[in-house]
């Protein structure tokens, strides 16, 4: 195995730029090739593949980019590695996957493929394959590949909305903010990723705040088709919107529809006993009615008086209280850019507001999220 700074990113980056116009087409017969010299590999995966081809694809754009950056690339590379245990993949399917890719490499960049190019990404996936390996196998000696959790609560809040508490059936290790991957027994092998909206307890349970979305075949399941008594898959946690336990700053955390989950729980993470730290915890809804949690936050506030819940709603005139997108009305209170800021929902209302923190003048490294699309 060559060392990461042996490689070369120009060339990978190149092999990227010539693949990346075929994105869709050139990972299509990715799969189709692997699956046709390796038919049982094919029960590894997911009955629907769009998801997977993208996932894909962005890994492609991940490793490419982060050639230059040893320790991101052995990073991203280690928990990638990890996070496949779930999946069962051994090294052998690792050398099958490596044979296909550089089949679609040959296939699509056609003409300007060298053997320079060949070269550099045989050794980049060499070296990468083992990375993932030593990951999983050191991995493997501590935490199992997946968790069973055991629902022992479904609430309905909205039509489309339910929180779910799962007991794992063995501790499962996280820190507030934190996510995990979970699978429903109604569709094998695909996962979603659902934060955690609770803080880490002594019985163990885990708080999911979960919105059906439009062919969401997960969220459709955890919503409508689990109940008290139903076994979920789990997987390792993940995630690096948690808190920064060396700041003594106050904390705003501001969130868009289920986006509160991961802020409930760091909310009450900060707001243990042990700890100081104001916590303004700003909500974002279409109406009142989706402000699923509140009565569940205003019970939180009056058991914590470091603890401010101030709602928003955007499509109700008739709202006796804070009106406008949850993004667009921070300006409207007093000075945060002192605090730390923590903000999570969908992906659009993420951007608009860490925009809109900046411009107020939140220090970039003060402000926290995960990526949306995970």
């Amino acid at each position: 195995m060559k060392s990461v700074e042996s490689l070369k990113p120009e060339v990978i980056k190149e092999i990227y730029a010539l693949i990346e116009p075929y994105a869709e087409k050139s990972i299509s017969y990715f799969y189709g090739r692997l699956f046709a010299e390796n038919p049982r590999l094919r029960a590894l995966f997911p009955p629907g593949m769009a998801g997977q081809r993208e996932r894909m694809f962005r890994a492609l754009s991940q490793i490419s980019g982060s050639l230059d950056s040893p320790d991101t690339f052995t990073g991203f590379l280690s928990r990638l590695g990890r996070d496949h245990r779930k999946y069962g993949i051994s090294p052998a399917h690792y050398e099958a996957m490596g044979r296909a890719m550089l089949a679609t490499f040959r296939a699509y960049v056609r003409e300007a493929w060298t053997e320079e190019m060949e070269a550099a990404w045989t050794a980049m996936f060499a070296t990468a394959t083992a990375i993932m390996i030593q990951a999983a196998e050191e991995d493997a000696e501590h935490t199992p590949p997946w968790w069973i959790g055991e629902v022992v609560e479904h609430e309905r809040r909205a039509p489309d909305i339910a929180v779910l508490t799962v007991r794992p059936s063995q501790p499962l290790p996280y820190r507030a903010g934190q996510y995990v991957t979970v699978q429903a027994a109604r569709w094998p092998r695909v996962w979603r990723p659902y934060s955690i909206a609770n803080a880490p307890g002594d019985d163990g349970l885990l708080r999911f705040h979960v919105r059906a979305l439009p062919a969401g075949w997960v969220s459709g399941a955890l919503v409508r088709h689990t109940a008290v008594g139903d076994a979920l898959l789990l997987g390792r946690a993940a995630g690096s919107m948690v808190l920064d336990t060396e700041s003594d700053r106050d904390i705003l955390c501001v969130a868009g529809g289920t986006g509160l989950g991961p802020l409930k729980a760091l909310a009450e993470e900060a707001l243990r006993p042990a700890g100081e730290r104001e916590v303004r915890l700003v909500v974002g809804a279409r109406t009142p009615a989706e402000l699923y949690d509140l009565p569940a936050l205003r019970a939180l506030a009056e058991r914590h008086t470091r603890l401010t819940v101030v709602p928003v709603v955007s499509e109700d005139p008739e709202f006796d209280g804070v009106r406008g997108l949850v993004s667009d009305v921070l300006g409207r209170f007093q000075d945060r850019s002192g605090h730390d800021v923590y903000v999570a929902g969908p992906a659009g209302m993420v951007s608009r507001t860490v925009t809109n923190l900046q411009e107020l003048g939140v220090p970039a490294e003060r402000i926290h999220y995960d990526a949306p699309d995970r």
